[in-house]
């Protein structure tokens, strides 16, 4: 050192605040590698859940969109209620049918529950308080906005598929159908699977606008709905920890996640059901001569026709797919999250790294 830096005070600051620069880079780095642990392991947990719950409410929510889309034009239905469109569903087309148009959401499960998890994940951590607190229930509630407003995005084009495909049923027993009374099939648009279902769409609805036909009625669905389901699930698990006297949520049972996790779906449809016949019907409007302008006429149409209650049109099976299905859907998110960080926490480099 000269003699110039060592009488220089500029210099001796240039040395105190090295290592202050140092640390604070490592700080950042730190973080920013958690964060992204953190949203992969919400990733693989979110499609391993996604998975389960499908499997467990497809059929459910089959019987949903059949009553949700039948008429009752001239006083006549086709369904008389959940059971009987259950039953009729069975014996038309047997197992398969109630797994009807599961290949679409089957297909985009793993990204639909990922960015929902993953989404809402980053979402906390953006409002994350600095004294690592857990977040209050407001902040619940605008992680699960922001988390609707990403998976709105991978939900429309698939429900597209899934209702279409639902609400047709069997394309055999479907032409029949037409032509016990009276109709010429091909007069009407039959679908074979999901992608005859997006090449049509493509073709002749839009293009790639087309398949995002009900957005706006998904996306307030999805908005009402997460935060409900997630309010209650927060709530619910800071109850149980409350009441047992636990330390934390790791300490919670299967069997609380479960009911956690059951009573949050069921907070869902009750929060959103509305917003759900819309979505379905716009989706399956016409193209060439909607009948619709939009979510708010289609919602006074339906209620001038049958009424509020028209409006919950298949609530029931939807009210009953949705505690096992979310129940499920939450206690293996939580199973898969926790087996991966216990893993990731063995890893000499990731030791101190918990999501």
């Amino acid at each position: 050192m000269s003699g110039h830096e060592a009488l220089d005070p500029v210099w001796h600051l240039k040395i105190e605040q090295a290592p202050v620069i140092e640390q604070h880079d490592v700080q950042s780095s730190a973080a920013a590698e958690s964060s992204t642990i953190k949203m992969a392991v919400d990733l693989t947990a979110g499609t391993v859940a996604g998975v389960a719950q499908l499997f467990i409410g497809h059929p459910f929510d089959t019987i949903k969109v059949k009553l949700q889309s039948q008429s009752s034009t001239g006083g006549t239905v086709q369904y008389s209620g959940p059971l009987d469109a259950a039953k009729q569903t069975l014996m038309r087309e047997g197992i398969k049918g109630i797994y009807k148009g599961m290949g679409a959401p089957l297909a985009t499960v793993a990204l639909f529950n990922a960015v929902l998890f993953a989404s809402r994940g980053q979402m906390e951590v953006l409002l994350a308080h600095k004294d690592g607190s857990p977040l209050h229930l407001s902040g619940q509630l605008i992680a699960s906005v922001g988390a609707s407003c990403a998976v709105s995005l991978v939900a429309t084009p698939t429900e597209l598929l899934k209702c279409r495909l639902q609400a047709q049923g069997c394309s055999a027993a479907a032409r029949q159908r037409l032509i016990n009374a009276g109709v010429d099939p091909a007069m009407h648009i039959m679908y074979c699977g999901p992608g005859d279902v997006a090449r049509h769409v493509l073709r002749r609805e839009g293009g790639l606008l087309g398949l995002y036909k009900g957005f706006n009625a998904t996306l307030v669905r999805e908005s009402m709905g997460n935060m409900a389901m997630f309010g209650v699930y927060e709530l619910m698990k800071q109850q149980f920890v409350a009441a047992k006297g636990l330390e934390g949520n790791e300490q919670l049972s299967h069997l609380d996640l479960l009911l956690a996790g059951g009573l949050g779906g069921t907070a869902f449809w009750l929060a959103c059901y509305p917003a759900d016949i819309v979505k379905s019907k716009l989706q399956l409007d016409s193209y060439d001569k909607p009948r619709f302008q939009g979510i708010l006429d289609c919602g006074r149409q339906v209620v001038a026709q049958g009424g509020v209650k028209g409006l919950f049109k298949g609530f029931a099976p939807a009210l009953a797919r949705s505690f096992p299905a979310n129940a499920v859907c939450f206690a293996v998110y939580e199973a898969t999250k926790s087996a991966i960080n216990s893993f990731i926490s063995q890893l000499p480099a990731q030791g101190s790294t918990r999501c």
